[in-house]
This record gives C-alpha cells, sequence and structure tokens, in this order.
C-alpha cells in the first residue's frame, strides 16, 4: 500500500488531493478481501479519515449486495443482507457529507459569480471508489478459467471501459477542486436525507410504534 502523506490541512489549495493516490488507496484495499471487516482503520483524522470510512462501507456494500442475490438460502438470511445493506448505505453516505465538509473548510468561500456545480468532490470520490470495486471484480472474471473465451473477452473490454472511466472521473474531480480553489467554481454540501433509515420519517416503523 502506497504511503499515504495527505490531508486537506498540509495541500496548497491549488492542489488538496492527488487522485492518483486515492485511487491507489482504493485499489491497495480492494486487493486485500479481508481489508473492510477486519483491519483497523489507517486515518483518525481529517479528510482520508472519512475517504477511508466511504471506501470500507462501499466494500462490505458491494459483499452483502452480492449475498442478497442468493436463492438457496432461506429468506431470514436475506433480509439480514437487506438490513445491512441499509446500514451501510447510511454509513457510506456520511462519509461523503464528511468529506464535503472538510473540503469546504480548506478551500476559499465562494466567489459570487462562479460556477456551481452540481456534484461535490466527496460524491465523485465516491464514485471513484464504486469503480475500483468494479474495475478489481470485472479483473477477477477475466483471469476465470472455468469461463468460455467469449466470456473473458467480453469482460476485458468491459475492463478497459472502466478504467476509462475512472481515469476520466479522475481528471474532473482535480479540475472541480482547482475551480474551486481559483474561484471559477463552487459547490455546496448535499444532505441525503435517507427517509428510510430514520425512524421518525419513515410510516411504516413509527406507525408501527403508534400500532
Amino acid at each position: 500500500m502506497p504511503h499515504l502523506r495527505l490531508n486537506a490541512q498540509s495541500r496548497t489549495m491549488t492542489k488538496l488531493i492527488d487522485s492518483a493516490e486515492i485511487i491507489a488507496f482504493h485499489d491497495a484495499c480492494v486487493a486485500n478481501r479481508c481489508w473492510a471487516k477486519s483491519e483497523p482503520a489507517r486515518f483518525a483524522e481529517g479528510l482520508w479519515q472519512f475517504l477511508e470510512l466511504n471506501h470500507r462501507f462501499n466494500n462490505l456494500l458491494w459483499d452483502e449486495e452480492d449475498l442478497a442475490r442468493r436463492k438457496d438460502v432461506a429468506d431470514s438470511e436475506i433480509a439480514a443482507n437487506k438490513r445491512a445493506i441499509d446500514g451501510y448505505n447510511q454509513k457510506r453516505n456520511d462519509a461523503i457529507e464528511r468529506m464535503d465538509e472538510v473540503f469546504l473548510s480548506a478551500l476559499p468561500p465562494a466567489v459570487t459569480g462562479s460556477r456551481l456545480n452540481s456534484e461535490t468532490a466527496g460524491s465523485m470520490i465516491d464514485r471513484i471508489s464504486i469503480l475500483g470495486l468494479k474495475i478489481f471484480h470485472m479483473g477477477e472474471q477475466t483471469r476465470r478459467s472455468d469461463a468460455s473465451v467469449e466470456h473473458v473477452a467480453t469482460c476485458q473490454a468491459k475492463l478497459e471501459r472502466l478504467r476509462e472511466q475512472r481515469a476520466d472521473l479522475a481528471a474532473c474531480l482535480e479540475q472541480l477542486l482547482a475551480d474551486c480553489a481559483a474561484g471559477r467554481a463552487h459547490y455546496k454540501v448535499y444532505r441525503q436525507f435517507k427517509m428510510y433509515n430514520d425512524p421518525t420519517l419513515n410510516p411504516y416503523l413509527y406507525g408501527a410504534k403508534k400500532s
């Protein structure tokens, strides 16, 4: 795993973070299949703390989503998978919002007339994390000895497309942060308000209490 020396406080305004280091970190974590469930956190503060949390919960979500598609287990096991998915997804979104809070605390205030970007830096890092998972698992498909030649070739083409998508997104992330630092763009922390997880907002949860 690469040496990660970055945090929002130690970078200049024009280079808050290096997308190549994010990708290297994501890939190293995914390659260790035990990482998400058993490895301790490497970062205790700053941007990397929440970046790591976001990636951890994306890894855990991926595994639960796979398990939830099983058809040879009891319905109770699938229900447990679905509940785990809800919990991990909430924590994943919480980490996105915390990343954005850290970024915006390090960036200069928005300039009047600057472009409002609809996607946040945190949500872009989240997408890079998910693409890292797709790249890893698609790569596994290209190495299957029990699959057809056609399957491997199709997956290889998909793998190249995923790599291109991640590289493009990483470049867009750095451009957004550079534009924000230069006063050409700004974004806001958008709250997801996952209503289905909130017992005060989900009618099937607060209604059950009344009954």
